[in-house]
């Protein structure tokens, strides 16, 4: 584990994104609330939030940090695509870029969870980092030079 304990803290935030593409009818399912297991959307929001504080636990020597805000915010792109942007936000020695990953991640496996039994051919996809900021690295974009 990297000793992070000379770093100030700083306010640091991150933001992350999956995508989980999926057939028309369970597009259909979701939008119209309707799946068998109950309300998909709901259970990768707090899936995803889960994930961020439980970071640490999964990935091996990842800091165990402060969680001050986690978020997911799901959007549908019709189609065929649903897309789960996550946010994390902490003031800490170290950034949050493995937890907004994760909650990202965690929210997409929960959407194909609930979703496998409409449709099994879903493809988790574009899991990406898309901008981070705090500390002395300051702020970093994706597609930023």
């Amino acid at each position: 584990m990297v000793d992070v304990g000379k770093k100030a803290p700083t306010q640091r935030w991150a933001r992350a994104q999956a995508k989980v593409r999926i057939s028309a009818e369970l597009f259909s399912k979701l939008e119209n609330d309707t799946l068998e297991k109950g309300d998909a959307f709901a259970a990768a929001r707090i899936a995803g939030i889960q994930a961020a504080k439980r970071t640490a636990e999964l990935i091996p020597l990842c800091h165990p940090l402060p969680i001050n805000y986690a978020n997911v915010e799901i959007s549908r792109e019709a189609p065929d695509t649903i897309r789960l942007e996550t946010e994390v936000r902490t003031f800490a020695s170290t950034g949050v870029e493995m937890e907004a990953l994760t909650a990202a991640v965690v929210a997409a496996l929960t959407i194909y969870d609930m979703g496998k039994a409409v449709d099994r051919g879903m493809v988790i996809e574009e899991i990406t980092l898309i901008e981070k900021g705090g500390g002395k690295g300051g702020l970093w974009r994706r597609g930023m030079k």
